[in-house]
């Protein structure tokens, strides 16, 4: 069998998993992929080929699988059987915050790992769990090559106006600064545009990643311009369980009126708002769309509003727009959601084509819409598989031989 890449994306409660081979020079096959979830509480390891079939439907007692090191032992083992006991030769993680210091994939080293320890408050959701397995594999397989790939690496390309807040210069040169996220997903969607839609691929492009985290990207010739998120992963959009835009103020009031600790802020940011918080039924779209509850409706017309204002402010920043894609979870699979953020987007200029929408067409705008409009699946664990295969090469890494 060819040489592997492992693409793991680690969550709080889960171990997402995707096994690629090596065919050649950048060619890559996807073989595996699955994903540990409930460690901890109802562990279920699922793991299945490319085309669908089930290789591996596992259940433990939560107690016999309640860490993130147990879950990754399992992946292990579980590849390994069907590698014939071979190991992938490297691993490309995703790490959500990449700071200051890395704009590009990294090959990791103990330096590595000790950078990006000190960004974990900037986003407490992901970047722990990010870097649980990359401390497990460094320490207990050494010879295997890992490469962090960076949400924020995308958004490098912003300007001096779309980085900066208006604050004192010390602070931005400490880091404080608008970063963006979903660069994974944006970059992909950048590059599938070549394919699928290679007349606007190179033109102005709102791309609006809608899932429980959920954010929006202008990209222009292929670069970020400007993106909803900023100096952390509670900006911009509502999204599952967060504000999205909200005044300092509001914080402020929380501390000094309500009493709150900075962690009980913190939790209740991350944890207690956005549609969950305004909908007080769900923070899931689908629960949503079914519900009756009129706090159900305000929570996702408040989404949609929202999409369609920063539509609006990311357009300008490109002073012109050619083409608005949908991906990621509700932008793929929500048609009633593409429907309204369209409606709120015909002054400028776009026309659904409701026949295409409901099918999930790739193209869902008519043919006199001045703006084309897709629907496009992500691939972030793809992008990452490459970035990997590319640091391996870069450093040297020989293809073939046991990684030293």
């Amino acid at each position: 069998m060819s040489e592997t890449i492992l693409v793991l994306n680690a969550g709080s409660s889960s171990l997402k998993f995707q096994l690629f081979a090596i065919e050649h020079r950048q060619k890559l096959d996807r073989l595996v992929k699955g994903q540990v979830e409930g460690i901890g509480v109802d562990p279920h390891l699922v793991m299945k080929s490319a085309r669908g079939e089930i290789l591996k439907d596992l259940r433990w007692p939560a107690g016999e699988l309640a860490t993130p090191h147990q879950a990754l032992e399992q992946v292990v083992q579980a590849l390994r059987e069907y590698l014939g006991g071979a190991l992938p030769v490297a691993v490309g993680h995703r790490v959500v915050h990449g700071g200051i210091h890395f704009s590009a994939p990294t090959v990791i080293d103990g330096d590595v790992i000790e950078r990006l320890e000190p960004l974990v408050p900037l986003a407490p959701l992901h970047q722990p769990h990010n870097l649980t397995p990359i401390k497990i594999i460094h320490e207990r397989l050494p010879n295997v090559v890992q490469v962090a790939c960076f949400d924020t690496a995308f958004h490098r390309t912003h300007s001096t106006l779309a980085d900066r807040y208006a604050i004192p210069e010390s602070l931005y040169a400490e880091g404080v600064r608008r970063y963006g996220f979903h660069g994974l997903s944006y970059e992909f969607i950048a590059e599938r545009l070549k394919t699928i839609a290679p007349s606007i691929a190179q033109g102005k492009i709102i791309v609006a990643h809608l899932g429980s985290g959920a954010s929006m990207c202008a990209i222009s010739n292929g670069k970020s311009i400007d993106s909803t998120m900023g100096f952390t992963a509670l900006d911009g959009l509502p999204m599952g369980t967060r504000p999205g835009q909200l005044d300092a103020g509001v914080v402020l009031f929380l501390v000094q009126q309500k009493g709150m600790a900075p962690a009980q802020v913190e939790h209740f940011l991350y944890h207690d708002c956005g549609l969950k918080g305004l909908s007080g039924v769900s923070n899931d779209v689908r629960v949503l769309l079914a519900s009756k509850e009129p706090n159900a409706r305000l929570a996702l017309d408040y989404f949609v509003y929202r999409i369609a204002a920063f539509a609006g402010a990311l357009a300008a920043t490109m002073e012109g727009l050619d083409g608005f894609v949908f991906t990621a979870g509700i932008g793929e699979n929500a048609p009633a959601i593409r429907t309204a953020v369209a409606k709120r987007l015909a002054w400028l200029g776009l026309e659904m084509d409701e026949q295409a929408n409901e099918h999930g067409d790739p193209l869902i705008s008519t043919g006199q819409s001045r703006i084309a409009c897709y629907v496009i699946p992500t691939d972030e664990e793809l992008m990452i598989a490459r970035h990997t295969l590319d640091c391996m090469e870069a450093s040297n890494t020989r293809l073939g031989k046991e990684v030293r």
